[in-house]
């Protein structure tokens, strides 16, 4: 548990991990040790197409998780990856099953959908923003920045799908698999939670009470047009609209806020930062 600029206690989670029992490399119980110590209140393990019950390992409190992955490696005829998590049993999903049906089956099992790393797959924006009933996706994905990959960041993917009117939860995430430092406790997600019970969690996730992250804190809030991000220190701070000119920036050292004003035909905002090591935090989106 971890107290934010504002005094409130946040919950650090990861929500895509694997272990031995798809194509991870450590075992639940060497993962469950490995993000404890990396300060983790909570995680998911959601290995492909094997359903991992809410529980705890080695004191560590556990979400229920899966992937399900649709479509091979042609992303041109379409490869999509479903995590589900908080489902209260397996969804059980067939693999003939399109991304909506397997949405639906998450949440019938009354648990969030995600489409996972809609960059890496190459996941058109119109198809994207037709999935009403898709709850988030990740904004960032830390395995596809190592080795032959190199599309771990979905932010443009975000924006197009949010100039369609379809808003995502923003999650970042590091899909681990190998175990090298490069793809595991680099990227999650801090919710603003007094407790890690799955219920409660999940709550404060579907409303929004949470922020992506690598490190730093962000927090974007609204007062009617007048848009603000307070932070921990940081070197960049960034808001995010469709707008194609604008100055939307702000740049220094160790700098904590920023606001910006909307212009008449900016319809929605996002915010993130960047801080003096590269690493950075991802705000979710507030429509104006």
């Amino acid at each position: 548990m971890y107290i934010d600029i504002y005094g409130k206690k946040r919950q650090k989670l990861g929500l895509h991990i694997h272990t031995t029992r798809s194509d991870g490399r450590k075992t639940p119980e060497e993962v469950a040790e490995i993000y404890k110590s990396a300060g983790y209140d909570a995680i998911a393990l959601t290995d492909h197409w094997l359903y991992n019950g809410f529980g705890e390992i080695n004191g560590l409190k556990i979400i229920s998780g899966a992937e399900f992955n649709v479509g091979g490696n042609d992303c041109m005829e379409g490869v999509y990856h479903m995590v589900s998590l908080f489902t209260d049993n397996d969804p059980k999903p067939e693999r003939t099953n399109t991304p909506a049906e397997i949405a639906d089956k998450i949440h019938r099992e009354n648990g969030i959908a995600v489409i996972a790393h809609p960059a890496w797959s190459l996941n058109p924006p119109d198809i994207l923003a037709g999935m009403e009933n898709v709850d988030a996706t990740e904004i960032y994905n830390s395995v596809s920045a190592v080795g032959e990959s190199f599309r771990p960041d979905s932010s443009l993917l975000v924006d197009m799908t949010a100039n369609r009117g379809k808003d995502f939860l923003l999650f970042a995430t590091d899909d681990t698999h190998f175990y090298e430092g490069e793809d595991n406790c680099v990227s999650y997600i801090m919710v603003e939670c007094d407790t890690t019970e799955p219920a409660a969690l999940k709550e404060a996730i579907l409303a929004k009470r949470f922020y992506a992250t690598q490190g730093p804190e962000i927090h974007l809030t609204r007062d009617g047009n007048n848009f603000r991000v307070d932070c921990s220190p940081v070197k960049h701070i960034y808001f995010a609209t469709q707008a194609a000119w604008t100055v939307r920036s702000a740049h220094g050292e160790g700098i904590t806020s920023a606001e910006y004003t909307v212009r008449d035909f900016e319809k929605y905002v996002r915010a993130f930062v960047i801080d003096a090591d590269g690493k950075q935090a991802w705000s979710n989106i507030i429509r104006v």
